[in-house]
């Protein structure tokens, strides 16, 4: 369901827009003022705000005036703000107001030279808004001392800082252990905290010595308190979070020597920053009709149709990939055009459902890998949502890739005989290609993210890959071994077989066809390397493993 102010999506079952803050039909806002110091005040039935000494919420800042503004109503959606004659104005969300304002969650006050925010208090077990300290700024951890120390700020007598430039999300309960987010606004990296790291976090401030830091854990925390302290700082540290340490960079992370094979296969990017505006646009304008709930409906039923007209046109041998006007290289050509164009509107989706959840896309661009070209978004603050928000935008994707599979393949049925009809079945066969490769959930891609959120193991494929090897190998079982990830190395390793089997397959059925454009030897000895490509995955996790088993080592 779609918010009628802002058109995001609503949270299922929750009374309030989360990017708006507009309460749904029945619903009452119960709003908070949060003042600069952090302070919450409950917006009650009538406020007001000023320097004098009967307001409501008294300000001491010579810029706000004795009686500067009012606030009205019951704290719900009724509630209102309105200047009372001040001398600097009243501004909400950067204007300033010359009229009653209504107040909602989320929006920006300023009176003077004091900003505050209006919040909807959140239960502990939600989502959080996103804290958002720009780099050079503080919002939460006040930015005190020099900003060239170059003392350890984990040292006896220092006072361990957060710098700014980071973003905080704290995500739902039912998230797990670990559900606060904490994002690096310089080099886009990610660090995930709990809600006891999140307490130590908040007392980075530069205001308490490692000795206070320390028994404020142990008497929060225990005798645990020291060490979990330490790990924050160590973790906090080598990804650059505090002031006056240097980011560790890993030995691995040195760019090494590159050949000419190397440098043939790296990926050429191009970048584009800021684009997210132009997504905010096209969401906007059209793109958010797509997520209303007719719209999915018709989306589901055209992918499903589509997937038995494709299949219906490969056994009637309606059209053969790569080939169109009797030339493969004709054909090849379209299919690499199609693929790009299909990649496009792909990652599209994943900006279109990452601006329905109120996100953004900072950089986007291309990838030039060989002769490919690929199109790519950065969805990286997808993080900052709840796991069925993620698994949506995640989603997104490979939905764009089987509905415009399912348009092509229905051109392709409709069409006479002929070349245009061949280019629509090579342009679905390259959509559907890309549907089927991302959501393959053994490699790094969507079906991959969405697989990790739906079973909540972060890091699946790097833990099941290093379990499964070390149980291939004889050395034994280890006390983090987990059941889950072993059947994810086995169903992956069945995935593979099948892969191969069912590539080994459909290359056998246009044998014939391609016998008619090359030589017999040519076509043998790109079927077969084409197969040894396909198992080559399967190789990687058996070979090396089994060969330490059989060695003993």
């Amino acid at each position: 369901m779609l918010c009628p102010g802002c058109r995001r999506q609503l949270d299922r079952g929750g009374g309030f827009c989360l990017n708006c803050g507009m309460p749904r039909p029945g619903h009452a806002a119960p709003l908070e003022l949060v003042l600069g110091d952090r302070t919450r005040v409950p917006v009650v039935s009538e406020m007001t705000i000023g320097r004098g000494p009967g307001s409501t919420v008294v300000l001491e800042d010579p810029t706000v005036s004795r009686l500067h503004a009012r606030i009205s109503g019951n704290g719900g959606d009724t509630a209102t703000i309105e200047d009372a004659g001040s001398s600097h104005g009243t501004w909400v969300d950067g204007a300033r107001i010359d009229r009653p304002m209504q107040l909602r969650d989320g929006i920006r006050l300023r009176l003077g030279d004091q900003e505050m925010r209006i919040e909807r208090r959140r239960d502990d077990t939600e989502a959080g808004r996103t804290i958002v300290v720009r780099p050079g700024a503080s919002l939460i951890v006040p930015a005190m001392g020099q900003p060239d120390v170059t003392s350890q700020a984990t040292q006896f007598g220092m006072r361990p800082r957060i710098r700014s430039g980071y973003a905080l999300k704290r995500l739902e309960a039912d998230e797990g252990r670990k559900r606060w987010v904490l994002k690096d606004l310089n080099t886009n990296t990610y660090l995930r905290l709990s809600d006891n790291d999140a307490k130590i976090f908040e007392q980075l401030d530069g205001s308490r010595s490692l000795v206070d830091l320390i028994g404020f854990a142990e008497q929060r925390f225990g005798p645990a308190g020291p060490a979990r302290l330490a790990r924050l700082l160590a973790d906090l540290g080598e990804r650059g979070f505090l002031a006056g340490v240097a980011r560790a960079t890993p030995a691995g992370d040195a760019p090494a020597p590159e050949g000419f094979w190397r440098k043939l296969f790296r990926p050429r990017v191009k970048t584009f920053d800021g684009i997210g505006p132009f997504y905010e646009r096209l969401y906007r304008r059209a793109g958010w009709l797509l997520f209303t709930k007719p719209a999915l409906i018709a989306l589901a039923v055209l992918a499903v149709v589509g997937l038995g007209i494709f299949g219906y046109l490969i056994g009637a041998r309606y059209g053969t990939p790569f080939v169109v006007a009797s030339k493969i290289g004709l054909g090849g050509l379209v299919f690499l055009v199609g693929r790009f164009i299909v990649v496009a509107i792909h990652e599209t989706a994943h900006a279109l459902a990452m601006a329905s959840f109120g996100r953004k896309v900072d950089r986007a661009g291309f990838k030039l890998l060989f002769i490919f070209p690929y199109a790519f978004v950065d969805t990286s603050e997808a993080w900052f949502e709840p796991r069925r928000r993620r698994i949506a935008i995640s989603a997104a994707g490979p939905v764009s890739d089987f509905s415009i599979g399912a348009v092509f393949s229905l051109c392709c049925l409709l069409l006479p005989d002929g070349t245009v009809r061949d280019i629509f079945f090579n342009l679905a066969f390259a959509a559907y290609v890309g549907a089927f490769f991302n959501l393959n959930p053994f490699i790094d891609r969507d079906g991959y993210q969405i697989l990790v959120d739906v079973l909540k193991e972060p890091g699946l494929r790097r833990r099941a890959k290093a379990q499964f090897a070390r149980k291939l190998s004889g050395k034994g079982d280890d006390a983090g071994d987990s059941p889950v990830l072993f059947r994810y190395s086995v169903f992956g390793l069945g995935w593979s077989l099948l892969a191969g089997l069912f590539a080994i397959g459909m290359t056998l059925r246009y044998k014939p066809i391609m016998d008619d454009f090359a030589p017999d030897y040519v076509v043998w000895s790109v079927l077969i390397t084409l197969w040894v490509v396909c198992f080559i995955p399967v190789l990687i996790v058996l070979v090396k493993p089994l060969w330490e088993r059989m060695r003993g080592d």
